[in-house]
């Protein structure tokens, strides 16, 4: 499916003119990273890969994009002729989809022209940012519940029809189960569910009608929807006149509540199932769940079996975007060699890491992650020696890692493009749900606890930490050579 080329910042469009008439487009390196881990936690899970990938493949401007931008009169014919046979042909290097992934640390090297590089910036920021916030919500939702069975429902309260689409394939990467989203059924191939709303009970001239009516007609999947009315005045003895009648028939029944105190009433609803024989009943909760209120439901032994999330799963809740930037970080001179750049900022937290770079995760003997190591892509970092790993962004705090303190290193960027299509192995969604649930196992507790985690430490080479100090260096001298300058004036 073509994805329009407009679908990018117009000072992109503006900046690639310029360099378009002043014949200036190099062969540059940009990374994508982001600044801080979400919520106020210790990881990301990285997600939106694939679809990136995919966009890229398609991403080109028709007659009708070029007809716009010539309407705008902002760019001349020439320039417009080279974008209407535009198509991306760059590398991608990237984490693997559903990998745990830290603040930091390059998660895709852009290697293209100076031209094509900037197209895609907004494309590539608008896609990964999001799906890596929705991921990981859903990831610390699962791991509230102790793997229990999270149903992402969102679609009503997602930002617009492609947010809920996008938010459906990110929020199963990060371990739900199955989704309301139709559409997302169909597109990602993720199990769909749902059974009723409040308006099939108000429909009919009673309640306990409703449930009959409709546990016949879905018997393998009678979920009542029993506060509507009274849950546990009329909701509750209604769907056990149901589920009594269902299991003379060899089926059985589930019950949602979507009110109410949910700590109590679960329980109180439990009893009464189990009081009345159906102790394979389950029951379901939604209610602007939250990874906070799932977690204390768990720890009070709360007897709730799935749980529908909707708003604070596919919004991010109360962290509506990932600081994710992307970055100019090497480009190639008149002698086509690539020379590193940086930004330097007076906050150290914006203060890029230069050159071409690579991320090597060390792990324990027991496939633990133990850190990750920035590097440039030209070190040779192997298992069996010991390595120091440098603060980012102060010079006197390091540690070493010695050799018997790890059992290997892996790269974890690898290539999923050459000149622009695809070239590593497609997996299907499960797949990169079971990856992501194996990563996240892996990553111990202490990284995933809702409140105070521990920071997992993401550390320079002694060899890009020096580039990066040199860079500094260089060009603080020049500042402070033009202050000078003016002085003497």
């Amino acid at each position: 499916m073509r994805v329009s080329a407009l679908t990018t910042d117009f000072y992109e469009l503006t900046m690639m003119q310029g360099f378009f008439k002043s014949k200036y487009n190099p062969q540059v390196v940009f990374d994508m990273f982001y600044r801080t881990n979400p919520f106020n936690g210790g990881y990301a899970l990285f997600a939106g890969l694939g679809s990136i990938l995919e966009k890229l493949e398609n991403f080109n401007f028709d007659e009708s994009d070029i007809e716009y931008l010539k309407s705008l009169n902002q760019f001349d014919d020439e320039f417009l002729d080279f974008l209407s046979t535009y198509k991306f042909t760059g590398d991608i290097y990237a984490v693997d989809e559903g990998q745990v992934v830290f603040a930091g640390e390059p998660l895709i090297r852009v290697h293209t022209s100076l031209i094509e590089a900037q197209l895609i910036e907004g494309l590539l920021l608008n896609t990964v940012n999001f799906q890596t916030l929705i991921a990981t919500k859903a990831s610390r939702m699962c791991y509230a519940s102790k793997d229990g069975n999270i149903m992402e429902f969102g679609l009503r309260r997602a930002q617009g029809e492609d947010g809920a689409l996008s938010a459906a394939r990110a929020s199963f990467i990060g371990g739900t189960s199955v989704t309301s989203n139709t559409i997302a059924g169909k597109k990602y191939g993720i199990p769909v569910s749902g059974t009723m709303a409040h308006s099939w009970v108000m429909s009919f001239d009673s309640e306990l009608e409703s449930f009959r009516i409709f546990a016949d007609i879905y018997p393998d999947n009678a979920i009542l929807l029993i506060d509507t009315y009274d849950t546990l005045g009329s909701g509750i003895e209604n769907a056990i006149i149901v589920g009594k009648e269902q299991k003379k028939k060899g089926k059985k029944i589930g019950v949602r509540i979507d009110s109410g105190d949910m700590s109590y009433l679960p329980r109180e609803i439990r009893n009464k199932l189990d009081a009345a024989g159906l102790t394979d009943a389950i029951i379901c909760i939604s209610n602007d769940m939250t990874e906070e209120i799932i977690q204390a439901l768990v720890a009070d032994n709360a007897p709730i079996d799935s749980w529908g999330i909707g708003t604070h799963l596919v919004t991010g809740g109360f962290q509506s975007s990932l600081n994710g930037v992307y970055k100019l970080c090497a480009k190639q001179d008149k002698d086509s060699k690539f020379i590193p750049t940086m930004k330097i900022s007076n906050s150290f937290g914006k203060t890029t890491n230069p050159g071409i770079k690579q991320v090597y995760r060390f792990i324990d003997e027991n496939n633990g992650a133990l850190a990750d190591l920035i590097t440039l892509s030209t070190e040779n970092i192997k298992p069996g020696k010991e390595y120091t790993f440098y603060h980012p962004f102060s010079d006197s705090d390091f540690f070493k890692l010695k050799e018997n303190r790890y059992s290997k290193c892996i790269p974890l960027l690898t290539k999923k493009m050459a000149k622009g299509v695809r070239c590593d192995e497609e997996k299907t969604l499960p797949e990169i749900q079971a990856f992501a649930k194996a990563n996240l196992n892996n990553l111990h507790k202490s990284y995933k606890r809702q409140i105070n985690p521990h920071i997992y430490k993401v550390s320079l080479s002694k060899k890009l930490r020096n580039l990066k100090k040199e860079l500094v260096s260089k060009e603080r001298a020049v500042i402070s050579e033009e202050e000078n300058k003016g002085y003497t004036k």
